[in-house]
């Protein structure tokens, strides 16, 4: 198995635990359609249960046999940006990114450069503010059999003082993985688990523990159920009685549905559920 990027090294609890729950919005849309000239254009609209809607319309051109991604995005909040990606131009494994950020009502602007580096037992990556500091965020994970250890480290040019580090270690197999990290300077501490028991079933927990806050122990479990080759429901609790149930299918080719629900067990008698949708459309 390939080594992840240090963010990415309990991705699969993660994933389990955070996606394709859709309650966090009261709707969500989002159509995809591709060109014959390698163009793919995305459309995303939200609807907060505040009422507050948001959006943004990307297209990206993928230029594969020279290796050259370009994408651009221009969202509700009227922020343009633009990605431009070189991958194994130089070397094998090499992608370099520049990220450029435009705010026309503010004039602001932001210039970003960062650097992915991976091999078979190896994934380092360097992120540059250019405008903002500078500032620096470097992370890097090795790999042999299965075993991972990994860490990170942040570094304010101006100032000449490192803003924070981070540290992981981990096992991934194919049908299971674990993690433990440890982030914001080495004070909270997270340990996390992902088992794939059999085509169908899937489950995961993760622990959480804030050492500047206390001794108490955040402690949530998922677990998700394919029904069917187009549909699966997922459900998750956490210790504070807060559960979330979703359902997802692939109602034809090319619509997905998602409809999600979260609510406090321990508050069934009041109003603290929330319910959303979500609606993919591709071609």
């Amino acid at each position: 198995m390939s080594v992840p990027a240090f963010a990415d090294i309990a991705k699969t609890a993660n994933d389990l635990l955070n996606k394709d729950f859709y309650h966090l919005s009261s709707g969500t849309i989002e159509v995809k359609s591709n060109t014959p000239n390698n163009v793919a254009f995305k459309v995303t609209g939200k609807s907060s249960h505040d009422k507050v809607t948001s959006g943004a319309i990307e297209g990206k051109y993928n230029d594969k046999p020279n290796g050259l991604t370009l994408t651009q995005t221009w969202n509700t909040a009227n922020l343009l940006e633009t990605k431009i990606e070189m991958a194994d131009n130089l070397t094998k494994g090499l992608k370099a990114e520049g990220v450029f950020d435009f705010l026309p009502a503010t004039q602001a602007r932001a210039a970003k450069f960062n650097v992915h580096f991976k091999q078979p037992n190896f994934h380092g990556r360097a992120f540059f503010d250019l405008l903002k500091g500078p500032t620096a965020n470097i992370d890097a994970i090795v790999g042999h059999e299965g075993f991972l250890a990994g860490a990170s480290a942040g570094y304010d040019v101006q100032k000449a003082q490192i803003t924070g580090y981070s540290a992981a270690v981990g096992y991934q197999a194919p049908t299971y993985s674990a993690a433990i990290t440890a982030t914001d300077n080495l004070s909270v501490f997270a340990a996390s688990y992902y088992h794939k028991v059999n085509s169908q079933v899937e489950a995961g927990s993760k622990a959480t523990w804030n050492s500047k806050s206390g001794n108490a122990v955040g402690l949530e479990v998922a677990t998700k159920y394919r029904l069917d080759p187009v549909s699966f429901v997922k459900a998750k609790i956490n210790d504070r009685g807060v559960a979330a149930v979703a359902y997802n299918v692939l109602l034809r080719e090319g619509v997905t549905f998602g409809v999600g629900a979260s609510f406090d067990t321990q508050k069934l008698d009041q109003a603290t559920h929330k319910v959303g949708t979500s609606f993919t459309f591709e071609s």
